[in-house]
């Protein structure tokens, strides 16, 4: 025989608390601070205690038992809150005020077990619906156990003199290393002087028109930070498969042309030892790859939790955004929506894990369009806030690419533009890039003209 077990809840704590806020003001206080809500209550006479209690302290009576008889009186609820009696019981039961942030926690931490349980039940009964289509099912089943989630992570204020300490820290951490990189290092001597590096928490956005290079300039920044840093690299490609990103970056360190290594057809023993060695120090970083095909941002916030948790995380890479998968139905507008809420949730992801976010992004047509081929900001595809969520925007330009002169040479000047910046300069650098091993290099500083 199955016992039905009862939802979680502490009574206890509940009339504990009401009691609290009876007699002393400060309980009411923490309770706003903490953001207790009625719906909190597993009691529904304490759910409607509570109510009454909130609707004065809202009004600035004083909630005493005399002042909270003649309301719930008045409302006709002094029944289904337990009776004159009940609150009489509360009022004189209440022995200090010095647990009130203990009892909104159990409280509020039974509230999101209960709403945990009954999420799941629900997921659960759509799964037994055999009629139900499984994308969609899946797309709920997310979504639901993403607001639970997303609940529980409140915070308080924090007083300025704490984060002044903690800014002053900091600087003082960062004055020692007499270096200023202070963040995740791209390996480009004049991006990281103007960025600083990219910063625990930012979002940078890469973005080019097709076959500009930016799958290609993420993979060299991916590897740079692995091996600059000796930390996790998390690397999610929606678009192409590990064996091939990894081929590329075998051609980076080795120098070794791309067709060859597809191929295998090697020139000389000195190929073969410079593979050898590329593949000995690839094998050394922390790189990890996720290839999956069609990924949803829950997922990608799942397995990057995990990593950071085994390795902590310099960088996560995600080419690109326009394909996560979404919710909507193929209309236009639904996908603007859905690219905007990826674009929020891949900025929240950058902060909760305190790691720079690079993803990558397609431009509109428009750039073709324009006297000279320059991106531009309005030009992000499908949603403007991708540019309002970026704490950096970086494009890629290439103007032998316009000039159809690629051909003729296996070395060309990449722009890369940094178009906003939140916290610092804007401007642009040179780099070259070297089409055959997808390779991106430091330019000297006397070849870079008036680029910065």
């Amino acid at each position: 025989m199955t016992l039905k077990r009862q939802l979680p809840s502490s009574l206890e704590a509940e009339q504990a608390l009401l009691s609290s806020m009876m007699v002393y003001p400060s309980a009411v206080s923490t309770v706003i601070e903490m953001g207790l809500k009625a719906e909190d209550f597993f009691a529904e006479a304490h759910k409607r205690l509570f109510q009454v209690m909130m609707s004065m302290q809202e009004e600035g009576k004083p909630i005493d038992s005399v002042s909270l008889i003649s309301r719930c009186n008045d409302l006709k609820v002094l029944t289904a809150v337990g009776g004159v009696n009940m609150i009489m019981e509360l009022s004189d039961t209440s022995v200090s005020g010095a647990n009130t942030k203990y009892y909104v926690e159990l409280i509020q931490n039974k509230a999101y077990l209960r709403n945990l349980i009954t999420t799941s039940q629900l997921i659960a009964e759509e799964g037994f619906n055999a009629e139900a289509d499984i994308d969609e099912v899946m797309d709920r089943a997310e979504k639901q156990i993403l607001n639970v989630t997303r609940t529980r992570r409140t915070s308080e204020f924090r007083d300025a003199k704490e984060v002044v300490g903690h800014v002053l820290e900091n600087i003082q951490k960062m004055s020692e290393q007499h270096s200023n990189i202070t963040g995740t290092s791209s390996g480009y001597r004049r991006l990281d002087r103007i960025t600083n590096g990219f910063q625990k928490g930012d979002l940078i956005l890469l973005a080019a028109r097709p076959s500009m290079g930016k799958t290609a300039f993420a993979l060299n920044v991916a590897l740079n930070a692995a091996q600059i840093t000796d930390k996790a690299v998390a690397l999610f490609s929606l678009e192409m498969p590990a064996e091939q990103l990894i081929t590329r970056m075998l051609s980076v360190k080795s120098r070794i042309n791309g067709s060859e290594l597809r191929t295998g057809q090697f020139k000389s023993n000195q190929q073969w030892n410079a593979l050898n060695e590329a593949a000995a120090d690839l094998k050394n970083t922390k790189i990890y790859i996720d290839d999956s095909p069609s990924i949803r941002v829950a997922e990608i916030f799942s397995k990057c939790r995990k990593l950071q948790a085994e390795h902590p995380l310099s960088l996560i890479v995600i080419d690109y955004i326009q394909l996560i998968s979404g919710s909507g139905k193929g209309s236009s507008d639904n996908r603007q929506q859905e690219v905007s809420e990826i674009s929020r949730a891949l900025k929240a992801l950058a902060r909760e894990l305190e790691t720079p976010v690079l993803a990558l992004s397609q431009l509109s047509r428009m750039v073709e369009q324009r006297a000279g081929n320059k991106p531009q900001l309005s030009d992000l595809r499908e949603s403007g806030s991708l540019e309002q969520d970026a704490d950096i925007v970086l494009f890629l330009y290439r103007e032998s690419y316009y000039k159809r002169e690629e051909e003729e040479k296996t070395t060309e000047v990449t722009e890369v533009l940094i178009s906003k910046h939140r916290n610092g300069a804007t401007g642009s650098i040179n780099l070259a890039f070297e089409r055959n091993i997808n390779a991106f290099y430091n330019i000297s500083e006397s070849a870079q003209g008036q680029g910065e």
